[in-house]
């Protein structure tokens, strides 16, 4: 695929999102602000092409709980139904598009994951940081949270080996009857997906 076409299409489309969309953004941040307090968005370190790291903004879909160290409680009791909605509906992620515009994201390529994973990956789940992450991805349209790591793995690496622009395009048509279907949002057992450990029980070291 061309980078530099894949590139242009990202500002383009973001760019677009960004203005079509702003009206629904000042929405969501005044029912987050009512529902959520301050602050409306969320800002975490994420690990983009070859895992340089970079700012991830999201809408904050949980509430602020500590436990009596101090430690954040688990997501199942700091997501709360409001959370849960704008989850289930993917609305979280719109803020997105902004690092999508930057350069740090593209609309399509693997999720990116936790900086603490990268010293856990194999040298076959490393791959998946050979192209930039992506808003959604080919993992999210075949299982999102439902499917195992490994699986995730293998979904990451497919995309990076066979990207076209047609893909792309199937990944963005896909993502959007699954955020109609709300599919896939949590693991069985988890309010999102438990953290990996460094499961490298696949074949390819």
């Amino acid at each position: 695929m061309n980078d530099l076409l894949k590139r242009l299409l990202d500002i383009l489309a973001s760019a677009a999102g960004l203005i079509v969309l702003s009206p629904v953004f000042l929405l969501l941040i005044y029912l987050i602000r009512k529902n959520l307090g301050a602050p409306v968005f969320f800002t975490q370190t994420r690990p983009g092409k070859d895992g340089k790291p970079f700012k991830m903004i999201k809408f904050r879909s949980m509430r602020d709980a500590v436990d009596a160290g101090g430690n954040s409680l688990p997501d199942s009791e700091r997501l709360t139904p409001f959370g849960q909605k704008l989850r289930a509906t993917s609305l979280d992620e719109l803020p997105e598009l902004w690092n999508v515009l930057k350069g740090d994201m593209s609309l399509v390529g693997p999720r990116p994951l936790l900086m603490q994973y990268l010293p856990l990956y194999n040298d076959f789940q490393r791959r998946r940081n050979e192209v930039k992450p992506g808003i959604t991805g080919w993992a999210q349209v075949n299982g999102r949270n439902a499917i195992s790591w490994n699986q995730k793995f293998e979904y990451d690496v497919w995309y990076v080996d066979n990207r076209s622009l047609w893909l792309d395009m199937k990944i963005l048509f896909l993502t959007v009857k699954k955020v109609f279907v709300r599919e896939g949002i949590s693991a069985q057992g988890d309010a999102t997906m438990p953290f990996f450990t460094g499961n490298d029980d696949h074949e390819k070291k």
